[in-house]
């Protein structure tokens, strides 16, 4: 904690004096100045957050995705954090399994390796052998974040507050960003949690027997500890080891396609994490004639209400049928035009929606790389449009597929991602649910 006060001190004080030195200088001079201050203000807050680790590194990845909230000089220094640390000794995670399941390492596993499979800010996974003969990966949540997440939170909640002010940003972004942060890490240290969301997106994706979701051990399962099935398998972008398989990327990307499709556009229940590090192809006999996909990891999962999916729903619509009105008043019924800012939003979605009919008449025929730059579009309005603020929710769905796509522009560009994504994007927007009133 000392490091974090430390560093929030050090940079209020070179900002302030940052500001008397400029009070002497011309304009452009200081719009140097400036810009050079706040890159060093980035680099300094994020070294920091990386030393630090835990929940740190999870509020800069987390403040790196706020387009609408956090400003360039910051989500670029922060967009260079990476969610490792160094393994837990073996004897706390023994002492933390044995705690969550109330019987000794010996009865609960017939083997449990000591070397974990990896080490995150969270957690690390360990393989081990039940009784039943069953292979399974072991997650164990750090001891500490218990005993420290709520002293780490209120530093974090002041360090959020500063990097707001020298943002120009508002002390209700500040709070706003916050409080969306500390409840996704609430549901990500439920592992609980995780398994019930894993388990109903298992059910979800049940049609497609190439999408896998590692069954969940239930008696081996609490809080801070989840056991599941092991599979051994490749990552999806290790050309080589699909090489030795004999398995497509393309077909692999297809079979991804499908399953993001139904999960965003159907279920409305999602896996909200896609990276590489995340998604497998299993390693088995046949692999190369009909490969397996296999999910890992549903901490980072959303569920979108009903209210929420009807003013998608709406703003597609709209969207389809370049409808600005319709567009932007979804905007407002979504709490994403703060008040009084509402001219502004309109002028600048009716900006965008002129550089959208470049691209051709209807935005399902669109290319990969097309909805790549659409994003960018996207991201340059949040940028660049004061008082435009985006639900957390919505932004992991629009960054979830973004995701995907950049995926497929990695594994195999020629995948027309959105001719698989109609089918589900077409039963999306023909829902018509029955709980939610019309407004």
């Amino acid at each position: 904690m000392l490091l974090l006060t430390t560093c929030v001190v050090t940079v209020a004080l070179r900002e302030a004096g940052g500001r008397l030195v400029d009070l002497v200088a011309g304009a452009e001079l200081r719009e140097a100045r400036r810009r050079e201050r706040l890159r060093q203000h980035g680099r300094r807050i994020a070294g920091v957050l990386g030393e630090l680790k835990g929940p740190y590194v999870k509020l800069g990845q987390f403040a790196a995705l706020r387009y609408d909230l956090v400003p360039a000089w910051l989500r670029d220094a922060l967009a260079s954090l990476h969610d490792s640390v160094p393994a837990l000794p073996f004897d706390r995670v023994v002492s933390v399994v044995e705690r969550e399941l109330g019987i000794p390492l010996g009865e609960a596993f017939v083997r449990f390796e000591p070397q974990p499979l990896g080490a995150a800010s969270i957690a690390q996974v360990h393989r081990a052998l039940l009784d039943d003969g069953r292979d399974v990966a072991v997650k164990v949540q750090h001891p500490w974040l218990e005993a420290s997440l709520p002293a780490d939170l209120a530093l974090l909640r002041r360090l959020v507050a500063l990097a707001a002010t020298l943002a120009g940003r508002s002390p209700q972004a500040g709070r706003r960003l916050f409080d969306e942060f500390a409840s996704s890490l609430a549901e990500e240290l439920d592992f609980e949690r995780e398994a019930a969301v894993a388990q109903e997106i298992a059910a979800n994706l049940a049609f497609e027997a190439q999408i896998v979701v590692p069954s969940i051990v239930a008696s081996h399962t609490t809080r801070r500890v989840l056991t599941m099935e092991y599979h051994p398998a490749v990552g999806i972008l290790d050309r080589v080891s699909l090489g030795r398989l004999g398995v497509s990327p393309g077909a692999v990307l297809e079979i991804l396609a499908r399953a993001y499709a139904k999960q965003v556009f159907v279920d409305g229940l999602f896996h909200a994490d896609p990276h590489p590090g995340n998604l497998f192809v299993i390693d088995e006999p046949g692999a190369g004639e009909r490969p397996r996909v296999l999910f890992i990891d549903f901490g980072l999962s959303r569920r979108l209400d009903p209210v929420l999916r009807r003013e998608m729903r709406q703003g597609l619509f709209a969207l389809l049928q370049r409808d600005l009105d319709g567009f932007v008043g979804g905007m407002d019924r979504m709490g994403m035009i703060a008040p009084g800012a509402g001219p502004g939003v309109r002028r600048a979605v009716e900006s965008m929606f002129e550089r959208l009919r470049g691209e051709g008449p209807n935005p399902l025929s669109l290319s990969g790389g097309q909805v790549i730059a659409m994003k960018d579009e996207a991201k340059k309005l949040l940028e660049q449009t004061p008082g435009l603020q985006l639900p957390n929710d919505l932004l992991l769905y629009a960054k979830t597929l973004s995701y995907l796509f950049q995926l497929g522009e990695a594994l195999d560009p020629r995948v027309d991602l959105l001719r698989i994504s109609v089918p589900y994007l077409l039963r999306f927007l023909a829902e018509r649910p029955a709980e939610v009133a019309t407004a």
